[in-house]
């Protein structure tokens, strides 16, 4: 007697403790013992036998009978037993063999207990049986004591009491949720009264009394689903059949909790370094950030490094950076050497790769344009047939404001591939060369003709004296001489006025003279020279310029 209650506390030590494995160093670890590795690998082949949803021991399998098909079949034995009310749990026996140790009912076998059980267990193989025994003996007096007609009688008693407790309890809750509904709108009545004209105010303690209320409404439900699960796992455990049921019901909603938990515990080391390491590359950042600043002002200067350069290039090593803390990141990102965490990388980095060639193209024709320093934001441009200001200069497109105030958006990789006139760039320091072209007749003299377009040039507004404008004979063509006037400006962006104001004085100083400016071809000279007199060139409605100061 003395040596079976001995076996049995052993037994339910060793049951209570069965899914933790000894933590043991190798100096520490008993002979005869199974280290952790052992230990888990006799584990994973084992199986525990239930009856009511309760384990009474663990059993071995192998490879020809597996642990859960062995542990069905002593199952099925002991129900077997149990439904004999003839049977006695005392006609149940140990008998020994050479390689178990068996329990034994009435010459029927219930169980082999084989040293490989006693094994995963750390005890002999008697003791194990011993105790055994005695489970199967208590699992066959359970069994029966909970199909008895007055247990089940009392089960259904206790189940419809705690039906009105639960009845009870949600009529409870939501009285209390009604109450608390009309408590707030009491309160915040007042209010909404009060500010009447204040319209934001109102829209405020509206919204208020609507998050107040969806607070209460949702504690309601939360108190009511854990009531019901609380029920529901009570009513359960009230009958045998859905006993086992009811032990592992709130393992469905705990056994992902501690299976989150566990795993954080474990990934804690690297999810730390990842925390360290997130700090890190912000601090990188930031110094990065104020270093390009101190360069785009000009507090801090790079040789053969432009100002404008400091933005662009900011971006590309803070790219860089990430990078480089996403490949330092990834071995310590928990589940990173899992297929489907490595499915997913790949899978990505295929649609990137697809999907973002031309994305690709204009980042890189942008960076390209900066610093090959084709123009900048504020310069006035010509790209093809287009002249306008850039407005703004982004990874993927550059942004154009047309003379006509259009906003026009182009590629970069566009603008690579295409000609860039940048009119902006040499204007403040060299100057900007407006031309245009003008055919006099043979029988004028150049030298008249190229005093006449220098005088035009003095005349405007708004050009440079020095370096001072120059006149070209470009061709000699068919009925006319062809002179380009040069003329130099500061201000690419005042071309447009510049042409229309030196266009305006040349024909004012060839009028003046008497100089006619051909057509592009004629077959005759007209008799009478297409001149306009200097008596007419305010005609109604032009007003002379001293008018219209004056005015």
């Amino acid at each position: 007697m003395v040596n079976k209650l001995f076996a049995t506390l052993i037994l339910g030590a060793l049951l209570v403790g069965a899914a933790m494995a000894p933590r043991l160093s190798e100096a520490n670890t008993p002979e005869g013992t199974l280290e952790r590795p052992e230990w888990e690998a006799e584990m994973a082949m084992t199986a525990p036998v239930e009856i009511d949803g309760k384990a009474l021991f663990w059993v071995r399998g192998t490879t020809a009978f597996p642990a859960d098909q062995r542990a069905a079949r002593i199952r099925e034995r002991i129900v077997t037993l149990a439904r004999d009310a003839s049977f006695e749990t005392s006609r149940l026996r140990l008998v020994e063999s050479e390689i178990s140790t068996k329990i034994m009912a009435d010459g029927q076998l219930v169980l082999n207990v084989f040293d490989s059980d006693a094994r995963v267990q750390d005890v002999r193989r008697q003791v194990l049986a011993s105790a055994a025994l005695d489970r199967v003996a208590q699992a066959i007096t359970d069994y029966r004591q909970a199909r008895s007609r007055d247990a089940l009688l009392n089960g259904v008693l206790i189940s419809l009491g705690g039906t009105l407790a639960l009845a009870a309890a949600i009529a409870l809750i939501l009285w209390l949720r009604y109450r608390l509904d009309a408590l707030i709108a009491r309160r915040l009545q007042g209010r909404i009264s009060s500010l009447s004209i204040q319209s934001f105010e109102i829209v405020r303690a509206a919204n208020l009394a609507r998050a107040l209320r969806g607070l209460n409404h949702g504690m309601a439900l939360l108190i009511i689903f854990t009531t019901g699960f609380a029920y529901l796992d009570f009513v359960l455990a009230q009958f045998p059949w859905t006993l086992g049921i009811a032990n592992h019901l709130l393992d469905l909603f705990t056994g992902p909790l501690a299976a989150t938990g566990e795993a954080v515990v474990i990934a804690l080391p690297e999810l730390i370094f990842l925390v360290i390491l997130y700090y890190l590359v912000r601090l990188i950042l930031r110094m990065t950030r104020l270093f390009f600043e101190a360069v785009a002002r000009g507090s801090v200067t790079l040789a053969g490094f432009e100002p404008e350069w400091a933005l662009p290039t900011y971006k590309i090593v803070r790219v860089a950076i990430f990078a480089l803390g996403l490949v330092v990141a990834y071995p310590y990102i928990p589940g990173s050497s899992s297929d489907a965490f490595k499915g997913i990388t790949i899978f990505l980095g295929l649609v990137f790769s697809l999907g973002s060639s031309s994305a690709v193209a204009n980042i890189i024709a942008g960076y390209l344009m900066t610093y090959r320093r084709a123009f900048k934001v504020g310069d006035r441009v010509r790209i093809d047939d287009i002249v306008g200001d850039i407005l703004e200069v982004r990874l993927q497109a550059t942004h154009l404001r047309t003379l006509k105030n259009e906003e026009v958006t182009l590629p970069n990789a566009k603008l690579l591939e295409g000609r860039v006139v940048n009119y902006s760039s040499l204007a403040a320091k060299q100057g900007l060369i407006l031309h245009t072209t003008v055919g006099i007749g043979y029988e004028t003299p150049w030298r008249q003709v190229e005093a006449m377009l220098i005088a035009a040039a003095e005349l405007t507004p708004g050009l440079l004296r020095e370096p001072p404008p120059f006149v070209i004979q470009k061709s000699l063509g068919d009925y006319a001489v062809n002179y380009e006037l040069n003329v130099y400006c500061r201000d690419a962006k005042a071309m447009e006025q510049g042409y229309s104001a030196l266009h305006r004085h040349i024909l004012d100083v060839f009028n003046e003279y008497g100089v006619q400016i051909m057509t592009p071809s004629y077959e005759a000279d007209p008799e009478v020279p297409k001149l306009v007199p200097r008596e007419q060139w305010y005609a109604a409605p032009a007003v002379r310029e001293a008018e219209a100061g004056q005015s």
